[in-house]
């Protein structure tokens, strides 16, 4: 499979592109591209997130730590004391780098479960549901914010897919299909599970029609 400077690489170029094109589209400002690059960057490296005992995934966990963290204070502002805020914003840190993190690598194996569409859909619609109800962005901004995640998400499976066939030998290694997969089919159980977050942030999104209408009117 493609290794982590690749997939960081492929992700921030491909993303920069059409964020370039999406400026030009007069779909986003320009002060608005470099967080939809680095959230394609973000979702370029979402599917090795099971790859607990690699340092880009401790770097990965780090990032997500922090953007909790930023949410927690986002969302509580109005209702909190500062030191009320730092000490749940610490706590949310900490929950996710450490907790999470030690859930991933007992109840996970990589290349099963996140490496999906499935999962693609699953955090391209957490951070859609994120930024608009939490970033309080809006609906055009939440659904660019999820396109690109999901983006650099499927980015990372097709590098995956293309790095398991060998064209100089003219053969396709044994991990040919484990990377992009509409759900894992060795374990059921957290698929369906997956399956029905999805179903129920699909459900919680606002409305997408804000940005289809604007892509119509190309």
């Amino acid at each position: 499979m493609a290794n982590f400077n690749v997939h960081v690489s492929i992700a921030a170029s491909s993303s920069g592109i059409i964020a370039v094109l999406g400026v030009n589209l007069h779909l986003m400002d320009f002060s608005h591209a470099p967080w939809l690059v680095f959230l394609g960057i973000v979702g370029g490296m979402l599917p090795d997130i099971d790859a607990v005992n690699s340092k880009p995934v401790r770097l990965l966990f780090n990032v997500l730590a922090l953007l909790s963290a930023t949410a927690v204070l986002s969302a509580l502002k109005t209702y909190a004391q500062s030191y009320q805020l730092f000490a749940l914003a610490a706590g949310v840190y900490w929950l996710t780098r450490y907790l999470v993190l030690a859930s991933i690598a007992r109840f996970t194996v990589h290349r099963g479960i996140f490496h999906s569409i499935l999962a693609l859909l699953f955090f391209s619609l957490t951070m859609v549901c994120l930024s608009h109800y939490v970033f309080e962005q809006t609906l055009i901004y939440a659904w660019l914010n999820g396109f690109f995640l999901g983006f650099g998400f499927l980015v990372h499976l097709l590098l995956d897919e293309m790095y398991s066939v060998d064209l100089s030998n003219r053969r396709i290694k044994k991990s040919f299909g484990t990377a992009l997969k509409l759900f894992n089919y060795k374990n059921l159980p957290s698929s369906a599970l997956m399956m029905l977050l999805t179903i129920f942030l699909y459900l919680a999104s606002p409305t997408p029609l804000p940005l289809f209408s604007k892509l119509l009117i190309f």
